[in-house]
């Protein structure tokens, strides 16, 4: 596998990692709205990060777009 693969992999995985942290701490009994917080805030900071990842790496070529075919 190349490494910009690896990577978008590893942050999708953070990224569902962090919203299943974040539902556990939501349905927990005791409530810590700090860690629910702290969960989703990394959530949208990983979304956000890969999302410039794959836009730096389509600018400098390191990847490219392709249909679905047909």
């Amino acid at each position: 596998m190349d490494l910009p693969r690896i990577i978008v992999i590893a942050t999708l995985a953070g990224i569902i990692f962090s919203l299943g942290s974040a539902l556990y701490h939501l349905s927990s009994t005791r409530g810590e709205p700090k860690k629910l917080l702290r969960a989703l805030t990394l959530r949208i900071g990983l979304s956000v990060g890969l999302f410039l990842l794959l836009f730096v790496a389509w600018s400098f070529g390191l990847i490219h777009p392709h249909g679905l075919g047909g």
